[in-house]
């Protein structure tokens, strides 16, 4: 019984380190600084793909990140009446 568990723990050991890098590496990750966190976090990310294509308009938006960046990133859009910098204020109830 007490072999059993010894040999037990020696693969749990063995999985952790192959399958969660080396320990060194946890290490590392401990002791990250905020920022480092922040930035890794961002980077993992998936970004939004999205592009100027001649959209201008609430309706041809299909969320409020992406009316966001056409307004920021995009000329001639028609989003902002009352220029206060947030597009498509009814459509998605930012107000």
């Amino acid at each position: 019984m007490n072999k059993m568990i010894i040999i037990l723990i020696a693969i749990g050991i063995w999985q952790f380190y192959f399958n969660n890098g080396s320990i060194n590496e946890v290490a590392e990750i401990k002791r990250a600084t905020p920022q480092q966190l922040s930035a890794a976090k961002n980077i993992s990310q998936p970004k939004n793909t999205y592009q100027c294509d001649g959209r201008q308009h609430c309706s041809q938006m299909r969320s409020y990140e992406e009316a966001k960046y056409f307004l920021q990133h995009c000329p001639n859009t028609k989003m902002d009446g009352d220029h206060d910098g947030i597009p498509c204020e009814r459509q998605f109830q930012r107000w």
